[in-house]
């Protein structure tokens, strides 16, 4: 794992002593990361929100890029729950635009780093356009045997919540029928 870093971190440098200490044994498996807090950074700065949805983007290129090195095997990126919904149409059409634009950018990178795509969560309620984009960028690397990336869109709790109690009532009516 540490020679994945040569010539990035300076042996000798404090991050290259940071680096040393790590051992890979003790590293996680998988990483989850919440992306929450992009458009309240912004509005500290008095930017627009999507400005801090862009720097949120980058922080991802390389929270992606170090999980990689470091051999982590799964990384999910919590990104668009079913709550952001309630955001003003423009900022939600900006986020869906930007997800795009970044897979579209980042794809030839992930699978050039053997990383494998995919987008869980509620898919299908996600514009058509944006569905078409994560199938090609899962597809594209459906090979790839590298860390596993998960992307989390239209998830939540409580959405997970009523799709569990629907399948366990249409399992209930269905045993019933035996």
């Amino acid at each position: 794992m540490h020679e994945n870093f040569d010539g990035i971190v300076k042996p000798n440098s404090p991050e290259g002593e940071l680096l040393a200490a790590i051992d890979p044994a003790r590293l996680p498996q998988h990483i989850a990361v919440i992306m929450d807090g992009n458009g309240r950074w912004a509005g500290a700065r008095g930017k627009a929100r999507i400005f801090g949805h862009r720097e949120g983007s980058e922080s991802v290129r390389a929270i992606i890029d170090t999980c990689a090195r470091m051999e982590v095997k799964a990384i999910t990126l919590y990104a668009f729950s079913t709550e952001n919904w309630k955001r003003p149409k423009t900022e939600v059409s900006g986020l869906m635009s930007m997800l795009k634009r970044v897979l579209k950018r980042e794809l030839k990178t992930l699978h050039g780093n053997n990383i494998r795509f995919q987008a869980i969560g509620n898919l299908y309620g996600l514009a058509p356009d944006v569905q078409a984009e994560l199938a090609a960028a899962t597809a594209f690397t459906r090979e790839n045997t590298g860390m596993v990336l998960s992307v989390a869109l239209n998830y939540g709790g409580r959405a997970e919540i009523v799709e569990a109690a629907k399948k366990a009532a249409e399992k209930a009516k269905y045993l019933r029928k035996l």
